[in-house]
């Protein structure tokens, strides 16, 4: 592991995105992950990142945009040298209420798959806390989506899995052959961060990173990539999380 990752969700409060890569690359960082408010200006982000030496690999890209207008979502990452295309988040109101309604979102999420991969992409999932807490009849949701869209990658966010009430290594054991991507972040400790929403620099909370670290390695995971939701100081959490990562 040499080459590290940023989401720049991470920081969109911290604007203007230029600050945001200079600092990235003196930090030591190689790459980044895009979201949808850095592609509003697609040349001006690839001018940015090249002005700085920094590759995006990797994106994330609304539901609605990747079924809607597939060939925008392909311009976009053509562009930006992105090769990997995540579906991020399901917003609350689309978020089905049963087993069948979230098989139904796997066959939807297969469906892209299917168009993307045919344009040359690795597409796959990035889960949030939701997918992970069982629905009346038992059933888990991550399961649902995962057995109804047997083609799709996964970019596992464990922080959000140990939120969502799920055991991660287990996870991992079960799904690993799908993990192309992780989200590295951290959990504070109960009542800490409050400000933060409770979460915490990587190596600075509760999430055991390098027996993580330990069990990603029998995965395919290309990228690793740090996040925090809510930083009250992006340089401070991108500084500290590095540094974290590159001494396990």
């Amino acid at each position: 592991m040499t080459d590290f990752s940023y989401q720049l969700y991470s920081s969109r409060e911290f604007p203007p995105l230029e600050k945001t890569l200079e600092m990235l690359k003196r930090l030591g960082y190689a790459q980044v992950e895009g979201y949808g408010g850095v592609y509003t200006d697609v040349e001006a982000t690839k001018a940015a990142l090249d002005a700085n030496g920094l590759s995006m690999p990797t994106g994330h890209f609304s539901i609605d945009l990747l079924e809607s207008d597939p060939q925008q979502v392909i311009d976009i990452a053509e562009t930006l040298g992105i090769k990997a295309i995540y579906c991020p988040y399901l917003a609350v109101e689309q978020r089905p209420v049963d087993a069948a309604g979230w098989s139904a979102f796997g066959q939807r999420l297969e469906a892209a798959h299917s168009v993307y991969s045919k344009a040359g992409f690795t597409f796959g999932w990035h889960n949030h806390d939701f997918e992970f807490v069982a629905l009346a009849d038992g059933s888990i949701p991550q399961k649902l989506i995962f057995d109804a869209a047997p083609s799709i990658g996964w970019e596992a966010d464990i922080a959000w899995i140990i939120r969502g009430g799920g055991d991660p290594f287990e996870w991992i054991k079960n799904y690993g052959s799908r993990v192309g991507a992780v989200h590295v972040k951290d959990i504070a400790p109960a009542g800490e961060n409050t400000s933060e929403d409770g979460w915490s620099d990587v190596g600075h909370g509760t999430v055991d990173w390098k027996a993580l670290i330990a069990a990603l390695k029998a995965t395919p995971v290309k990228y690793f990539v740090m996040e925090h939701d809510k930083p009250a100081d992006d340089e401070r959490f991108a500084r500290r999380s590095i540094a974290t990562v590159k001494a396990l």
